[in-house]
């Protein structure tokens, strides 16, 4: 149960860049852009395969409902869940 928190914490990061990895399209970036390619890598490429890991683990952990979920805060459930359905659709229509 540690682990699937601690993933879904990373995922819940991954997504934040994930959004600031769609701003940077519209912002103008400095030539020495480390930290903007490190957004735009977490942001694209890890957000969401990590972000799809983590809610497939999520819904099979319900389904067998063998886990203690008192500890796991469902705000993250439901924004990693929200971003993945904004990932898959700017995947699918862009």
């Amino acid at each position: 149960m540690r682990k699937l928190l601690f993933l879904s914490r990373v995922a819940f990061l991954c997504n934040i860049c994930f959004l600031l990895a769609w701003l940077i399209q519209y912002l103008p970036v400095s030539p020495h852009g480390h930290i903007a390619s490190t957004i735009i890598v977490l942001g694209t490429g890890v957000a969401v395969i990590l972000n799809m890991v983590v809610n497939i683990i999520v819904i099979i952990s319900l389904f067998v409902k063998k886990s203690n979920w008192q500890f796991y805060p469902r705000w993250l459930i439901i924004c990693n869940f929200l971003f993945l359905i904004l990932q898959l659709f700017t995947l699918l229509f862009n």
